[in-house]
């Protein structure tokens, strides 16, 4: 949809009361809102997403706010990349029209309690080795989502856990918000684009490869082997790779990631590992 001409200049927005008013401001003149939540340290993959809010809605909003709520680890908040001057330039050479990014005092009062019962997707894979990390992020896309109001909200699929768990949100406390999962964004050699790719050395970027190559393994031979047979392989395929720890390789059902039987309407493989120091995930939709 064509922007106007005196929207495209990137609008910075750090508390949630003037986003809310500018906004209110441009729903009464019937604009639909795109929003794309990310903790900046944005890529492509991010890019992505915001082209299609533009695509699909008359403003588009991306935020940036790394979540405390959601690390389990404080080291790994610390040490999670922040670069919020790369990444307000590449909001204006795409032409976002808001940036939402507020400090944490903004988003959550002192001792705020917060439970949500999603069920026990919320403890599988992820959930099992991040204890807390849903609940952390249900909560603040919740908040976002209470701020911006959206009419659409854009996540990236390598986040595969993430989504189901927000759609589950959404559906439970009647959100007014449709969700699209966007593809996966990888580099020329298939690695899927992360902010925490930052942090790999020359060495760790080579191994990190095998996850995508494996992933890429399973899809090939889906229909030539069974599930148990395609994980094994899989999980020797992996361990074998130098300075890649293996955290979970899994074969699930796409809609509550229970182990998947071949005949699940969608089938999803999942990985989550440790290269050298820097932990990914990334997934493949298998049917």
């Amino acid at each position: 949809m064509p922007n106007s001409v005196n929207s495209i200049v990137l609008k910075l927005f750090t508390t949630k009361e003037s986003l809310k008013q500018h906004l209110l401001q441009l729903k009464a003149s019937n604009k639909t809102i795109g929003f794309v939540p990310t903790m900046g340290a944005l890529h492509q993959g991010h890019i992505s997403l915001i082209e299609l809010a533009k695509q699909q809605n008359d403003v588009t909003v991306c935020s940036i706010f790394v979540n405390p709520s959601q690390f389990n680890d404080p080291k790994d908040l610390e040490k999670y990349p922040r670069t919020i001057e790369a990444d307000t330039e590449l909001l204006e050479q795409v032409k976002a029209d808001i940036l939402f990014y507020p400090g944490v005092s903004e988003i959550y009062d002192d001792n705020e309690q917060w439970h949500l019962d999603i069920g026990e997707t919320e403890h599988l894979l992820e959930g099992e080795f991040r204890p807390g990390h849903y609940q952390g992020v249900t909560q603040v896309v919740y908040k976002l989502f209470n701020i911006v109001k959206p009419d659409t909200a854009y996540f990236g699929q390598k986040d595969y856990q993430q989504f189901l768990i927000i759609s589950k949100m959404v559906d439970m406390l009647h959100m007014p918000v449709k969700l699209i999962m966007c593809p996966i964004k990888r580099e020329p050699d298939g690695l899927a684009m992360s902010s925490r790719n930052i942090h790999l050395t020359a060495d760790d970027r080579k191994h990190a490869l095998i996850l995508s190559k494996t992933l890429n393994w399973v899809k090939d031979n889906f229909d030539s082997h069974n599930i148990p047979a395609l994980k094994k392989e899989a999980g020797l395929m992996i361990s074998a790779e130098p300075g890649v720890e293996l955290d979970y390789f899994e074969i699930a059902n796409g809609d509550d990631l229970h182990q998947a039987d071949k005949n699940a309407k969608t089938i999803v493989a999942l990985v989550a590992a440790k290269v050298g120091k820097t932990r990914l995930i990334d997934n493949v939709v298998l049917k």
